[in-house]
């Protein structure tokens, strides 16, 4: 089977490769753990070394990157040109952090001496989506090699060139050769690398149906995984919100990467005393984004990554509307090549309506009435997903006592939600479970190791 790189904007074939074999599979997994046990001796500040470079090659080459992006699955070059630069902040980060966080801990016991280590657990498989290709990927590299780790890269099959520059930069940055490299593969080889006993733990960001299958194959060989598989976030508009920030902000929070992020805001839930004037504000703040040609530097949001996921994402509008959604912005499909669609919106959206059960992936946003503030947290968890929540009022007070109740993996008072490699990253229910970056993060694929002496 061939794995083409083809382009949102015109539908033009970039590249075509052809998928590993089962051969060079065995090869690059046996040279990974190879390398890793190596790896694994080397002291963390020496590990550092080669993350600090790779960081810097981030920075360096972040406008070639960021056009890649735009080439393969639509991201405007701004916005690539800052994913690389964040990529380059978690390198950085980890280079600088990781001995900490690694530091072995004392605990008092029976013992002269007791302490609390953490020891790498081997080659972690990483699958990762196409909508940050680069982001995604360091996200997991940054924390898992320095704790000691070797990666193999189970990327999109619609993003091959990013996948293969990143295993580029690796091998520019000096990393140990087989350490991490990238497998052209499809879905089918999944299976077989996650349940084969070199494989350490497995790290997977995207579909509810692919996290499933992947913890179903972890359970069975008992072995660790971290699962992130996307959320409808609630945006809550409290009376007494700032509306003019929230609206602003709001914007900006749905149309993330073209709607595309697992941690948009894809459902503002708004108290009704400020129903209607933030619904305006909002509307006008939507209406001003302009989507068109990524590497058009005027361009706000591009193209949906494929031509397939706007015409899902469509037809989840559609049915939305005949549930009862007001259509205000948007909702049809622009003539023309091209995955594009238009920013959108959809108000007076009731619980039950399939633009408030499910993640609508992509520029469209969902706006409904609340009765209180307890009630918007009620609409709120009233959801299979919980990735991250956004809260928006001018009472601290108020916002400490409903942040316990908001099922979410992250709430974010008056701001949007993102994720910083300070910080952990990760949901719960649908959306997942264990966390990425912070101190967490490095943690997840480590052996917490208690050591004994008399």
């Amino acid at each position: 089977m061939a794995i083409e790189s083809l382009n949102p904007t015109t539908g033009e074939r970039l590249a075509t490769f052809p998928e590993m074999g089962a051969a060079e599979i065995e090869g690059i997994l046996a040279a990974a753990v190879a390398a890793q046990r190596s790896w694994a001796r080397t002291p963390i500040a020496e590990r550092a070394v080669p993350m600090r470079k790779v960081g810097a090659l981030l920075r360096e080459r972040a406008s070639e990157l960021a056009r890649l992006m735009a080439l393969e699955m639509g991201k405007p070059l701004k916005d690539g040109v800052g994913e690389a630069q964040k990529c380059a902040w978690a390198c950085e980060h980890y280079a600088e952090h990781a001995a900490g966080y690694l530091e072995p801990r004392p605990e008092p016991s029976d013992a002269r001496k007791s302490y609390v280590r953490f020891d790498p657990l081997g080659v972690v498989l990483a699958v990762m989506p196409w909508n940050y290709p680069y982001w995604q990927v360091f996200r997991f590299i940054a924390p898992h090699l320095m704790a000691g780790n070797g990666g193999l890269l189970k990327h999109a099959s619609n993003v091959p060139q990013c996948a293969l520059s990143i295993e580029q930069l690796m091998r520019d940055a000096g990393f140990p050769s087989g350490l991490f490299r990238t497998l052209l593969i499809g879905s089918k080889p999944v299976r077989a690398l996650v349940t084969d006993r070199r494989i350490a733990a497995t790290t997977l960001t995207g579909s509810e149906a692919a996290g499933k299958a992947v913890a179903a194959a972890s359970g069975e060989s008992l072995k660790p995984s971290v699962l992130e598989l996307g959320g409808s976030d609630p945006f809550l508009v409290l009376a007494d919100a700032d509306l003019d920030e929230a609206a602003r902000v709001g914007a900006v929070a749905r149309l993330l990467n073209a709607g595309q992020s697992c941690i948009c805001a894809k459902r503002f839930i708004v108290e009704e005393p400020v129903y209607e004037p933030f619904l305006s504000k909002l509307t006008e703040a939507l209406r001003r984004v302009k989507v068109g040609d990524p590497l058009d530097p005027s361009t706000d949001i591009g193209p949906q990554a494929r031509a397939e996921l706007r015409d899902e994402l469509h037809a989840f509008v559609t049915r939305a509307i005949r549930e009862g959604a007001r259509p205000l912005l948007g909702c049809e499909v622009p003539k023309g090549p091209g995955a594009f669609y238009p920013v959108s919106l959809l108000a007076d959206v009731e619980r039950g309506n399939v633009a408030a059960e499910e993640e609508l992936f992509g520029p469209v946003a969902v706006v409904m009435r609340a009765p209180s503030a307890e009630g918007a947290v009620e609409i709120a968890n009233d959801s299979k997903f919980g990735l991250g929540a956004s809260l928006w009022t001018r009472s601290e007070a108020k916002a400490e006592r409903l942040v316990p109740l908001i099922e979410a993996g992250a709430v974010f008072v008056n701001g949007l939600v993102k994720s910083d490699p300070r910080l952990p990253f990760g949901g719960v229910k649908t959306s997942g479970y264990g966390r990425e970056l912070g101190l967490e993060g490095i943690r997840a694929f480590v052996n917490a190791k208690t050591v004994w002496m008399k």
